[in-house]
């Protein structure tokens, strides 16, 4: 499954080749078609058991029974890897359901479903965190957790169109900040020295669309 995972990531669903995937796994043709039906059964395991697992690990395992749900959303965000090569690859649940979702019912289907778990389990940990008195009272968590997950994967939609991290690095910052907001006033003073980790690195350029960085256009 990793072997399939890695190749649809790198060359996409409708561009992966068999031969290397089962180059990589060390499995005969045979062996694949005893497991699965054609090309696209196997395309559904991989968002099944592989990408919905890693975002499971990555978002609902640390939101779930989160004391501050505001913290450990900050913590995953500035977690993002900003490597150039992970950059320029993107999302894999991203990548996934724009080549396919329009071609495949059983794709659109399946990552739609691990949207819907990301979504539930944020809007979830910001309504527990309402019920503590960690996260503004007058936000709506459906909404909110919406809202989060389209301007980050907006950001990865830039940085990977840009191949420039600092794309990302931008995306970090107006994330988090917006996230930071959604302490209670009387909060949000104490965590307030945390924006400078946020403002722009002198000369650096701010990354965000639509400002030309240099060797990042085309």
């Amino acid at each position: 499954m990793q072997a399939a995972f890695q190749e649809m990531y790198r060359s996409g669903f409708r561009s992966a080749d068999l031969d290397a995937i089962l180059a990589a796994a060390g499995v005969t043709k045979g062996a694949l078609y005893y497991h699965f039906d054609n090309k696209e059964a196997l395309g559904y395991a991989v968002v099944d058991e592989v990408i919905a697992s890693n975002l499971h690990q990555k978002w609902v395992q640390p939101l779930r029974n989160a004391k501050n749900p505001i913290d450990v959303l900050v913590r995953i965000i500035q977690s993002e890897s900003l490597k150039r090569e992970d950059v320029q690859r993107g999302c894999p649940l991203l990548n996934l359901s724009q080549e396919m979702s329009g071609l495949d019912e059983g794709f659109r289907r399946r990552t739609a479903k691990v949207y819907k778990d990301w979504h539930d389990a944020m809007a979830e940990a910001l309504r527990e965190g309402q019920k503590r008195r960690v996260v503004r009272s007058d936000i709506n968590a459906n909404e909110t957790a919406t809202f989060l997950i389209a301007a980050w994967e907006g950001y990865v939609v830039l940085g990977k169109n840009s191949q420039d991290p600092r794309t990302m690095r931008s995306g970090q910052r107006r994330v988090s900040g917006h996230i930071e907001s959604l302490r209670p006033a009387r909060r949000r003073t104490r965590v307030a020295a945390r924006a400078a980790r946020w403002r722009d690195p002198e000369g650096e350029g701010s990354g965000d669309f639509g400002r030309s960085t240099s060797g990042s256009e085309r």
